[in-house]
């Protein structure tokens, strides 16, 4: 009988020892403090006596009824920052938001505008029909003479014949452009259908052929129809437009462009803008952006390029967007000898120089024999003849008069203008009598 009994406790004491304590009791008994008699940790006697345990730093005691309402310690649900690189991809829900509404604002903005622009466009061809339709039969356009006269495009077509000598097929090619550009006008005075006609222009032809003169008489023609705001011409080349670096070429590009607009822009030689050779080059990077204003302000800008006739057609064939948006190709032929002589007689005018016929009979022998040699230029070798014509010209007067005292040193009006056989009789034996290597190409 006790020893059953025993056997009882035993069972007893054993489910006791293994049965489940509830999860408040067990904080109770962690939380409570040394000391404080039953539940003490049952690991505190080793900490306390193992000697490697470092000395505890006691922590400094909250102040008096200091209380913190947030059992997390702090604004944890608060975007504060912090060291992750990635922060800056993070903002704050309103301010996306926000982004959102302004975006969304810009759009309606933009669509309403291009719906208003649509109904004055609309409004504007309904009123021109009805301007259309009950306009009479015999309404008076007026002349082409009187357009021609009245905008001075016929100012600038005489100055043209002036300064251009020869050259009939260009002279012939600008006429007929300056006739669109007329009949344009009058029609839009009618209220007919009217459309900007591509300006852009190709000038292919050897250097001293009136490219440049050209492009200038016609910008000056644009701005008298109204085409140009300004009509002044801007000249670039490849070192006006193409960077050294990343990142250089767009800028300078934009930049030359900007000081065209309202003008004419003209790129000579425009064939070293492209380099086959180098698929790197950044030469391409300025071609785009001058294809993308040529499409898109050809109201404002006219594109006009200059080179050689074979190496532009090579260009063409690199870039057709460039050439399938140049609607007028001029052609510049090389000056035969006589027309180079008519330039110098009107250069000789335009100094107030006078050259008699003697002097244009030797003029004549050194042209010949200098178009025989390289780097023949027509007008720009006229000029460089001329120069050195003058310079002859001053010496023979000032050895004459200053030197050897001729009529006591005082010349006359007509010695200060005249330029003879003697002074391009220079010019004549510098080809003549000089070695090959030692030639002066004037």
């Amino acid at each position: 009988m006790k020893f059953a009994a025993a056997i009882s406790l035993l069972f007893v004491a054993s489910a006791s020892a293994f049965a489940p304590v509830p999860a408040g009791r067990v904080a109770n008994s962690l939380m409570m403090a040394p000391g404080s008699g039953a539940n003490q940790d049952p690991f505190a006697a080793y900490y306390n006596s193992s000697p490697a345990a470092p000395a505890a730093t006691a922590a400094p005691a909250a102040p008096a009824g200091a209380g913190n309402p947030n059992p997390f310690g702090g604004k944890s649900l608060e975007y504060t920052g912090g060291t992750d690189p990635n922060n800056k991809n993070y903002s704050k829900l309103s301010e996306k938001l926000n982004e959102a509404d302004i975006e969304r604002r810009k759009i309606q903005e933009e669509a309403e505008r291009r719906e208003r622009a649509a109904e004055i466009r609309r409004e504007e061809r309904l009123a021109k029909i009805k301007y259309m339709q009950e306009m009479p039969e015999n309404q008076p356009a007026g002349t082409v003479d009187e357009f021609m006269f009245k905008e001075g495009v016929q100012d600038q077509l005489d100055k043209l014949d002036r300064d251009l000598v020869g050259l009939l097929a260009v002279k012939k090619r600008v006429k007929e452009i300056a006739a669109l550009l007329v009949l344009d006008k009058m029609r839009r005075k009618l209220g007919f259908e009217t459309s900007v006609p591509s300006l852009h222009m190709s000038f292919t032809g050897a250097p001293g052929t009136g490219k440049t003169t050209v492009a200038v008489r016609m910008g000056q023609i644009l701005a008298k129809m109204g085409y140009a705001r300004r009509g002044h011409v801007v000249l670039a080349t490849r070192d006006d437009l193409v960077g050294q670096y990343v990142g250089h070429t767009a800028p300078k590009t934009k930049e030359m462009i900007k000081k065209a607009m309202g003008g004419l822009l003209l790129v000579d030689e425009a064939y070293y803008l492209y380099n086959a050779a180098n698929d790197r080059d950044y030469g391409q990077e300025s071609i785009e952006i001058l294809l993308n204003v040529m499409e898109n302000n050809q109201d404002d800008l006219v594109v006009a390029v200059a080179g050689y006739k074979d190496r532009m057609d090579k260009f063409f064939s690199y870039i057709p967007g460039m050439m399938s948006r140049i609607g007028n190709h001029i052609d510049f032929p090389n000056y035969t000898a006589d027309e180079l002589v008519q330039i110098a007689g009107v250069m000789a005018r335009e100094l107030e120089y006078d050259i008699d016929a003697a002097g244009f009979d030797m003029f004549k022998k050194y042209i010949e024999e200098r178009m025989k040699l390289p780097y023949f230029s027509n007008a720009r070798t006229v000029r460089n003849a001329m120069d050195r014509a003058r310079m002859n010209s001053a010496i023979r007067t000032f050895e004459k008069y200053a030197i050897q005292g001729v009529n006591g040193g005082e010349c006359t009006v007509e010695d200060l203008k005249a330029i003879t056989a003697d002074d391009f009789q220079i010019l004549l034996d510098d080809i003549l009598n000089a070695d090959v290597d030692k030639r002066i190409f004037a």
